[in-house]
């Protein structure tokens, strides 16, 4: 007589079901999010591409843990786009999204002075924005906005923009209070009339920065001596009081062995007041990678806790609520005669940012709440008086030492952040749906990070803006105005996969 056949469990809690992408054809299809040992996966399957499977986040039982963080949105004065095929293909911002721009992001050129292995830009030559887009993206901006805190000019390589440091004063006199670069650092190294020039407009300083070996350079960035250079342009940024956030891509098998490393420079150069450590992501272009093994936020705070010997611990990282609560974590600390503290160990942050079981606050803590809130946003910049004025108000009974002025606060405090971008393999409509970083494109679309890189949007708009520089050069030949003219996208459909 045959023995009867015993049923068997899945090897996984099936956790939540989303919408997410094909890595190949970038086709919308459904997304299981499953947990197994105590990390979590997205497992999809493209009818024309097949399966697909990839780790999300290193640690499940945070991950469940983290929905307390979450934010309500908030809404923006105005929508610039229609609701029409659905998320994601509605992008720039429409209705059903679910929180404002934190950050705006203006890539003004397309060219770079670096050919990174890793760039999720693919940067190349191809546009060169004019002053007119910028100042008409800036305008919608602030329309859409009416104090937008953050901008950031990027690229390619925004410095090598012979309008850079106009944009950063066309951004200044529409009263936004922090204008960001984003920077390799070659052209500070070694132009000194654009140092002259950055003394003058003091932007913030978002500065890429992998590591100290050659080989991490290597892999990364193509350049395996280029740190000297890095290092000078950040002494030469110090020597002018000119503030900077270290941007390391970490990545499985290259660098994540350096973290305390960059940590311990951070605290200790006077140019540096926080660190954004970004798992790399892969869209664009990106070296090979094995999505099962992917960097994750809760790796990289594992090996900071292991390589400070505890100096910061996991448990000083809080989620952003702002955002979707796994995509971004930070603590700040605060440094004394050597000594460094962390703002979660005096303060309890967890119980003012927990939204959903700690809705009512005593009066007397409304103040600490929304400084806190303050400080755990997108839109906090690392080393500004803003952020010190809020770490004053968070601490302002916890025995934090007197500062004279809130800058020199600010020069005693450091940020430490965690950003893990969602990339084709990864990408969650859900999370995508809070994302508060926005691309700003001439026409008014705002279009989140994440579906930018990953869906087409960047494709597109690269497509429009290089058809539109024969144009670009024309008006600045003769002197003449350049009109801007609108980015539009029309995108694949579900059940179009692979024609784009």
């Amino acid at each position: 007589m045959d023995q009867p056949v015993s049923k068997v469990d899945a090897d996984y809690v099936f956790y939540e079901l989303t919408r997410s992408i094909c890595p190949q054809c970038r086709r919308v299809i459904d997304a299981k999010v499953l947990l197994r040992d105590n990390k979590v996966y997205m497992r999809k399957r493209c009818p024309d591409c097949g399966p697909f499977e990839a780790l999300v986040y290193g640690d499940a039982e945070a991950y469940i843990s983290l929905a307390r963080y979450n934010k309500p949105g908030t809404i923006p004065l105005a929508f610039n786009a229609p609701i029409a095929e659905g998320c994601p293909y509605d992008c720039g911002l429409c209705a059903d999204h679910q929180q404002h721009a934190c950050v705006g992001i203006i890539e003004v050129n397309s060219t770079c002075d670096m050919n990174c292995p890793l760039c999720f830009a693919s940067a190349a030559p191809g546009f060169n924005l004019t002053l007119e887009e910028v100042e008409q993206i800036l305008d919608d901006f602030v329309r859409t906005e009416g104090n937008p805190e953050v901008v950031q000019f990027s690229g390619g390589e925004p410095t090598v923009h012979p309008q850079i440091v106009e944009f950063v004063r066309a951004a200044t006199r529409r009263g936004i209070p922090f204008v960001m670069i984003n920077t390799n650092g070659k052209r500070i190294a070694r132009d000194d009339r654009f140092l002259d020039e950055l003394a003058e407009v003091r932007p913030s300083l978002y500065f890429q920065f992998d590591g100290f070996e050659r080989e991490t350079y290597r892999i990364i960035r193509g350049e395996p001596d280029i740190l000297e250079e890095k290092l000078r342009a950040l002494d030469r940024l110090a020597s002018r009081d000119l503030h900077v956030t270290l941007v390391p891509a970490i990545e499985r098998g290259v660098n994540e062995h350096e973290v305390g490393r960059i940590i311990d420079f951070a605290i200790h150069h006077p140019a540096v007041r926080g660190i954004n450590f970004q798992p790399a992501f892969h869209a664009g272009r990106h070296i090979p990678h094995d999505p099962l093994q992917r960097v994750t936020i809760p790796d990289v705070q594992r090996w900071i806790e292991a390589q400070t010997a505890g100096m910061f611990r996991q448990s000083d990282f809080v989620p952003v609520p702002c955002c979707f609560p796994t995509c971004n974590a930070v603590t700040y600390a605060f440094i004394d005669a050597g000594k460094v503290t962390p703002l979660s160990r005096l303060v309890n942050v967890h119980d003012y940012l927990d939204y959903i079981t700690n809705r009512a606050m005593p009066d007397f803590s409304l103040d600490i709440k929304h400084a806190l809130e303050g400080l755990w946003s997108s839109s906090s910049v690392a080393g500004s008086d803003k952020s010190a004025e809020q770490m004053r108000l968070s601490c302002q009974a916890c025995g934090l030492p007197e500062a004279s002025t809130i800058g020199a606060l600010a020069d005693r405090m450091i940020m430490i952040m965690l950003q893990d971008f969602m990339d084709p393999w990864t990408f969650n409509q859900k999370n995508l749906m809070k994302c508060c970083k926005e691309f700003l494109l001439p026409g008014g679309r705002q279009v989140p990070f994440c579906a930018y890189n990953s869906v087409g949007y960047r494709e597109q708009a690269r497509a429009q803006l290089e058809a539109l520089e024969p144009a670009r050069r024309r008006a600045r030949a003769s002197g003449q105005r350049f009109e801007p003219q609108a980015v539009r996208f029309q995108l694949v459909r579900p059940g179009e996969a692979g024609r784009r």
